[in-house]
């Protein structure tokens, strides 16, 4: 009598595709609160610590990011995941105190005939369209990590990391120019 096996379904192909529509329904969702919801508070009275806030975590993920690296490269493998579970923890931690600002206080512009205007959009440009390529790559570089299918993580992450970094120490210099010229 023959038996029927069926090896176990790859499910690489959903997984990847719900992160990607995830990713697009949090980008556009994204796109609607900073430009087009009316915040509720204008004056920005209402928990006007947020940006700092939110510029620390971005540091926190990037000093984070750093360790990481520096944990895999000496084959520190547990070391590594821990770093980089930290880093998405404040990238996180980041996402929700980011849409609790845009909520209440709506899009922060930088004051037109400032110094540095042009660099400073050219940086937030830069920011704005790899964070919403990191969003995926992060997602995915995490599932295969957390599915066991190292090599590729690494194949993916080599793209991830330098854009994750990238991400989070821009927004850190974005906050620090738009402070700097407001003040």
């Amino acid at each position: 009598m023959t038996t029927l096996t069926s090896a176990p379904k790859d499910n690489s192909r959903a997984a990847i595709a719900a992160i990607l529509v995830i990713s697009a329904a949090a980008t556009l969702f994204l796109f609607w609160l900073i430009y087009l919801h009316p915040a509720a508070d204008t004056a920005g009275t209402q928990y006007a610590f947020l940006p700092a806030l939110n510029a620390i975590l971005n540091g926190l993920s990037a000093i984070s990011l750093l360790i990481g690296f520096t944990f895999i490269k000496s084959r520190k493998i547990a070391r590594h995941r821990a770093a980089m579970i930290t880093a998405f923890i404040f990238s996180t931690l980041f996402l929700v105190s980011y849409i609790l600002h845009h909520a209440l206080h709506g899009d922060v512009k930088y004051p037109l005939h400032a110094a540095f205007r042009t660099p400073y959009l050219w940086l937030l440009g830069s920011h704005i369209l790899l964070a919403i390529v990191a969003l995926p790559l992060i997602l995915v570089t995490f599932f295969f990590s957390l599915t066991g299918r190292i090599r590729q993580h690494r194949a993916i992450a080599r793209w991830t990391f330098p854009i994750w970094l990238y991400v989070s120490v821009t927004g850190v210099i974005t906050y620090v120019m738009l402070r700097l010229a407001m003040s």
